[in-house]
């Protein structure tokens, strides 16, 4: 007797363990762990994931596995072990944990075929299987599951010459090309040639064409080759001469572009010094997390391009993490210019086929490298040899929906699994990171200069509250606004930061004070001008701009704040010849956006790149001599603990986009606030101090790094239930917990409705909490019935990025 322990897809604290199954007796060899299967579950038929296989039970009557979805596993062992370590570590069910691993298509309905490799494959698979698929190229899985074939399958599929294929239900189905293949030998299609009437020429090319090249070949091409229409293939494939099959292509979302093969640049003196330890410890096998921290346009990603060579010459594998989508265009071009058709991308402007594609490129171990977002650290690679996060400061990292997991987290724990070095990289490092290793946990690489010695750009701090005593009302100081002018003449390009999109922040009735919120969300709704309209940024509610206040009829309603689209037109009226690109969700929602508007950038089809925090990062021109940030307090009077260093952060890496090549560049950061330590330390590009200072902060106010926080944030529909709620698991908190915890709350969230259902939060500063985890665990049991019916929201961050 075989029994495997499953893990079901029904995600509820009582269902959240292992079930016993029966592996019938024709399976027994088969199933692995990390397949998929399909298992009855009380009335019912649900999916799970196969954990472990045993010999024993103390099941009395076991239910039989009803039918395997995979032939092979889909999450290896190293993934399963993640899959219990994040359920444990981020208070997840653990089928969220492995679902979070797969790609989307994979979680949709699906159908499957198994699939021949080739032709050649054909000549040598097993008779009973030949048989099987006569002229097709295809199987149908029933057909497997009818003949009970598992067992014949599994050894053609692990030699190679047979594969698996998810015809997905949805829009993520595999992509197929139209191909033309004779069915007649050699011979017949000569006799045939020779036989038809001098005038059909056209026909006649295409038999000798099939002479010479006797495959299949794609009607595109084959049109193209021959300067043919389809018309006179249609008549041979009517004579039963020629037949068309569908081909599957892999979606390749770089198709079109051209990746110019690039070769390792010399490293300077202090790259050489920062990757010999990185090599080292590729070398040795040891797992070793480094903290590079090198100033914007210091070279950091040739160090990454290097290391990972060191790698793939080992013949191992190597993840590289870049923040969200903003990135990936020039970073792809680097990566696949320097490493070709190894690499895969994985990012959130793909469609699902093509991450579904890409992840299948991996599982099959055609390449070598993935470049990708926060979810490509979960690539399906057995071989690991180097992890890198850029910008490992960033928030993105960071998972904001169960599982809420850290990518950097995950990386480490793959390191150690793997033996390999964890490279975090970033010119602004997270205090956590950096206090780390200055504690000596992680190892500090530092990359003090610019490649080619270039100086950092001189940043000019304007007090916008001096601009209006001065007279000057527009969004725009006397400073920046002749900069801009003189960039114009010079024929050079300018970078303006606004972080708002939109055109104002919320609209407001000068004459009784009336503001526009969301009836769903207690925060006020966003003017966009596009379509004249009001968006809540939370729950999507949009209504059209009202001509008149709603409370007081007055016709003077007005917006306040500034948004991307209200800059964009300001830009319009006090520099008409100014050619402006504007980047922010609203223009690069739609496929492949981004990297046009970018690259229009790059050609020069713009003067001025106008964008949010999303044109921050990772952009190198080498005609941007200027960057203007237009209102540098956007985020510092958020109510959060971190608002200095995100301010800090995005100060300094926006600052980095200017003077990266011959032309010196110049920063005008506009502020309220010039005296702010973070502003005044940006504009000096001095890191350390701003470390200092606000090391000095978090310690006096008992935050990261000194300790460790969770936040818990209650929500339901009917705000008495929500406060009873909240005030019942804080005094069990206080009671379980140590003296040295601090434990805050319970108060409403700074947004405290957001959908219809009001938000209260506690919140949970440690130093040493070994029973945590299973403490809250008690609490999600307590209140599980009222969870299971969905009144009550709990949810738990045991490593908060985000306190709103």
């Amino acid at each position: 007797m075989k029994v495997a322990s499953v893990v079901v897809d029904v995600p509820a604290m009582q269902t959240d363990r292992l079930f016993d199954y029966l592996i019938p007796t024709e399976w027994i060899d088969f199933i692995q762990p990390g397949m998929r299967v399909i298992v009855p579950f009380g009335p019912r038929k649900v999916q799970g994931f196969v954990m472990e296989i045993r010999d024993t039970t103390e099941v009395e009557k076991l239910k039989k596995i009803h039918t395997v979805l995979d032939l092979v596993p889909v999450l290896n062992k190293e993934l399963l072990q993640v899959g219990e370590w994040l359920t444990d570590k981020t208070l997840c069910f653990m089928i969220s944990a492995l679902q979070v691993m797969l790609p989307a298509a994979m979680r949709a309905k699906y159908e499957k075929e198994i699939k021949l490799i080739s032709k050649e494959a054909f000549e040598v698979l097993d008779p009973s299987i030949k048989l099987l698929f006569g002229s097709s190229d295809r199987l149908g899985w029933e057909e497997i599951e009818n003949k009970n074939l598992f067992k014949s399958i599994q050894k053609e599929l692990q030699a190679g010459l047979l594969e698996v294929v998810y015809k997905v239900k949805d829009r993520a189905n595999k992509k197929t090309v139209r191909h033309i293949q004779p069915i007649l030998s050699a011979n017949d299609l000569d006799d045939l040639s020779k036989g038809l009437p001098p005038q059909a020429i056209k026909q006649k090319e295409i038999l000798s064409y099939f002479l010479e090249h006797p495959k299949s070949v794609e009607i595109k091409e084959l049109i193209t080759n021959l300067n043919c229409t389809e018309a006179s293939i249609k008549t041979l494939i009517k004579k039963g001469v020629l037949k068309q099959i569908n081909v599957e292509a892999y979606r390749d979302p770089f198709e079109h572009h051209h990746f110019e093969k690039t070769t390792a640049l010399p490293l300077t003196e202090e790259q050489s010094k920062v990757i010999s330890p990185i090599l080292d410890s590729i070398e040795d096998v040891l797992h070793k997390v480094f903290l590079l921290y090198g100033v914007t346009g210091s070279g950091k990603t040739e160090v990454y391009l290097q290391s990972i060579d060191a790698v793939l010459n080992q013949g191992k594998e190597a993840i590289v993490l870049v923040p969200e989508i903003s990135l990936t265009p020039q970073m792809v071009k680097r990566f696949k210019g320097r490493f070709g058709s190894k690499v895969a991308v994985l990012h959130s402007g793909l469609g699902t086929g093509e991450k579904y594609d890409e992840w299948r490129r991996i599982h099959r171990k055609e390449v070598k490298l993935v470049v990708g977002a926060r979810s490509a650290v979960f690539a399906p690679f057995e071989n690991l040899g180097i992890i890198i996060i850029d910008e490992e400061h960033e928030t993105s990292y960071k998972q904001e929906e169960n599982p809420r997991y850290h990518a950097k987290d995950v990386a480490i724990f793959r390191g150690q699994y793997h033996n390999c070095p964890v490279v975090l990289g970033s010119a602004t490092p997270t205090l956590e990171s950096f206090a780390r290793a200055s504690k000596e946990v992680y190892s500090l690489l530092t990359l003090k200069e610019r490649v080619k010695k270039q100086s950092m750009p001189a940043v000019e701090i304007v007090d916008m509250r001096e601009e209006l005593r001065n007279g000057n009302r527009s969004m725009f100081s006397t400073s920046l606004f002749e900069k801009l002018t003189n960039r114009l003449e010079r024929k050079e390009q300018s970078v303006l930061l606004l972080n708002r999109r939109g055109y104002s922040s919320f609209v407001m009735c000068r004459d009784c004070g009336f503001v526009m919120n969301c009836p769903h969300c207690d925060i006020s709704l966003t003017y966009h001008r596009t379509n004249h309209s009001l968006k809540c940024h939370y729950c999507a509610y949009e209504l059209a701009m009202p001509s008149k206040c709603p409370e007081c009829d007055s016709q003077h309603i007005r917006f306040f704040g500034t948004g991307t689209q209200k800059v964009e037109e300001e830009l319009t009226k006090i520099l008409p010849e100014a050619r402006v690109i504007r980047m922010d969700v609203d223009t690069t929602s739609r496929k492949g956006a981004h990297e046009r508007l970018l690259n229009d950038f790059g050609d020069g089809r713009a003067d001025i790149l106008l964008g949010t925090q999303m044109i921050a990062k990772g952009l190198d021109f080498p005609r941007v001599t200027l960057v203007g940030v237009l209102t540098a307090d956007t985020m510092l009077h958020l109510p959060d603990f971190r608002a200095s260093e995100k301010t800090f952060q995005l100060l300094t890496q926006v600052s980095g986009r200017a003077g990266r090549h011959e032309l010196p560049g110049e920063v005008v950061v506009q502020t309220y606030t010039p005296e702010h330590y973070s502003v005044q330390l940006a504009s000096k590009h001095d890191y350390d101090t701003f470390y200092q200072n606000e090391m000095m902060i978090r310690k006096l106010h008992s935050y990261p790094p000194f300790y460790f926080m969770a936040l818990l944030t209650i929500s339901h529909p009917e705000i008495t239930k929500v406060v009873d709620v909240a005030e019942k698991i804080t005094a069990f908190l206080r009671n379980s917990l140590s003296d040295q915890t601090i434990i805050l709350g319970p108060v409403a969230s700074p947004i405290p409705r957001i959908n219809n259902r009001y938000r209260y939060q506690c919140m949970i500063k440690y130093k040493q909490e070994p029973d945590l985890t299973s403490i809250l665990k008690q609490i999600l049991t307590r209140y599980q019935r009222e969870i299971s019916q969905q009144s009550l929201n709990l949810s738990f961050d045991l490593n908060p990025y985000i306190l709103m």
